[in-house]
């Protein structure tokens, strides 16, 4: 319909200057910190950075598990009172076995192997060969359980990196076992790599009767200093999961790190330090002895304090990991790649070059083709472009060269649909049409071709976007946002142009 109300006229003029506005946060800085000035993020590839691929240790994940379930196997047979001969753990088939001390104990010691709670359904089978009582984790637990850790690592590492300033890191799964990090801007990934290769998992335990000695139950780790190995019990008293906060502070003159715990791990803490005073206490934290205090007296108001050989530094940097929780298995560096910021600022010049020449050039194409309707279109090319960036800057998204190849190709697309109008109301004149019969119905004939083709457009690009990674999401990001931008221009922003030349002028003829 040829016809737009004041008020309509009104709301598409509106949404360009809202557009206008959106984008200044691009080009100017920020009047007050309290105004919400959202930017486009540019990627690694533009701004120059660190790029890490890192890999979940899941075989220490599975050891982890078969550990637990072996102290679990051992509690629940001597709280039973039932004796067992030869209990030993399997890594490599996913398992954990004994032998029941007597033949009139093998039932109820399976009754205690099922009653074991299980972190997932069917997640390990209890079995029986050559008297021997077996638990199995199942593989397709194993490979769900991997899944799992990956999906909190990913959670944990953002944690991290956005505790270290780090601006718009892009973190992303890959495949089963693997995380993908981006770090614009950060050309010495060292401390990067430092913190995401520690798993900071802490947690607390008594000490062996002697603990200089291997012992049942008990694994020896190395003392703080490493001159030695004390004998650890496998049993966690306290879990590092368990706390609320952490922050490094000065203690007697020598940074430390202080703890403090949720309410469980309060309960946990005054329960073990109540019933073991006079006893060590091991502080534990991948695997190595932080510190191995005697337990003066009960420690009840969920506070602790951990104390050794830190600087400013490592104090902070502890402090950090453990608000930022625990990894579910170590991280490992499989592939590392810097991008400098002269070869970023040159992608920069080459993308903004390649956008300038190939706006010029359908500017001018249009121009000399279409005449005042080309210019019309150049037009909402323009207000295509506004409304491009208006939506990126509003999500603070981050741009990439692909996604600046998305919007070259925007441009093509929006041409298209331009071009299509004209030629339909250049078809309408020649069949004789008034023109402003020629104006509706070529506007009528092309908009159901255009929404159509932008429809199947859009659907092929989202996706993209939901099955893509990396370079091909960003693709397909600004793709679909220009789809959308190019209806509003096309359909609506230049055909008000024309509307409104039109009323002013009343031309016997249309220039096309």
């Amino acid at each position: 319909m040829m016809y737009y109300s004041r008020l309509k006229m009104l709301g598409v003029v509106g949404v360009c200057l809202i557009g206008l506005l959106l984008c200044l946060p691009n080009f100017i800085k920020s009047p007050s910190s309290a105004l919400p000035w959202h930017q486009v993020h540019l990627g690694l590839d533009l701004k120059g950075g660190s790029y890490l691929l890192l890999q979940l240790d899941t075989d220490t994940l599975k050891h982890d598990r078969l550990q637990s379930l072996e102290g679990q196997i051992r509690q629940g047979l001597i709280a039973a009172h039932l004796g067992f001969l030869g209990i030993k753990r399997d890594d490599a088939a996913n398992s954990v076995s004994f032998l029941p001390r007597a033949e009139s104990e093998r039932e109820p010691a399976r009754k205690v192997l099922e009653a074991i709670p299980q972190a997932a359904p069917d997640e390990f089978t209890v079995s029986e060969q050559n008297r021997r009582l077996t638990l199995t984790l199942r593989p397709e637990a194993v490979q769900q359980r991997a899944r799992e850790a990956v999906t909190r690592s990913i959670e944990i590492v953002r944690r991290r990196i956005d505790s270290t300033g780090a601006i718009d890191p892009s973190i992303a799964r890959e495949g089963d076992d693997r995380i993908v990090l981006e770090l614009p801007g950060i050309s010495d990934p060292e401390r990067i790599k430092t913190l995401l290769g520690t798993t900071a998992r802490m947690t607390f335990h008594l000490l062996a009767p002697n603990p200089t000695q291997p012992y049942p139950g008990a694994t020896m780790l190395p003392t703080p200093d490493g001159s030695s190995q004390l004998a650890v019990m496998d049993q966690i008293e306290v879990d590092g999961a368990n706390l609320a906060d952490a922050a490094a502070t000065m203690s007697e003159g020598k940074w430390a790190v202080n703890l403090k715990f949720d309410n469980k791990g309060a309960d946990d803490f005054a329960r073990i330090t109540t019933a073991n005073v006079g006893k060590p206490f091991a502080i534990v934290l991948d695997g190595k002895i932080i510190t191995d205090p005697v337990i003066n007296s009960p420690i009840t108001a969920g506070v602790g304090e951990i104390t050794g050989n830190f600087t400013a530094r490592s104090a902070s940097d502890l402090a950090l990991l453990l608000r930022a929780g625990a990894l579910p298995a170590p991280l490992s560096v499989i592939e590392q790649r810097t991008i400098g910021p002269s070869l970023g600022i040159a992608s920069i010049h080459a993308g903004m070059i390649s956008l300038a020449v190939g706006f010029v050039l359908v500017v001018i194409f249009m121009l000399l083709f279409y005449g005042r309707f080309g210019l019309y279109a150049d037009w909402a090319l323009l207000a295509n472009l506004v409304l491009m960036l208006a939506i990126l800057s509003s999500f603070q998204a981050t741009l990439t060269l692909p996604g600046m190849a998305g919007i070259l190709l925007t441009l093509g697309m929006a041409v298209d649909a331009n071009i299509l109008i004209n030629e339909r109301i250049r078809e309408e004149v020649k069949r004789g049409r008034a023109p402003l019969q020629a104006l509706q119905v070529g506007f009528e004939r092309a908009t159901g071709t255009i929404i159509d083709s932008n429809a199947t457009a859009f659907l092929a690009h989202v996706m993209l976007f939901v099955f893509g990674s990396g370079a091909v999401k960003n693709f397909a990001l600004t793709i679909t946002i220009g789809i959308v931008t190019t209806l509003f221009t096309t359909l609506v922003f230049s055909r008000l142009l024309i509307i409104r030349w039109y009323a002013h002028t009343r031309p016997k003829e249309l220039p096309v």
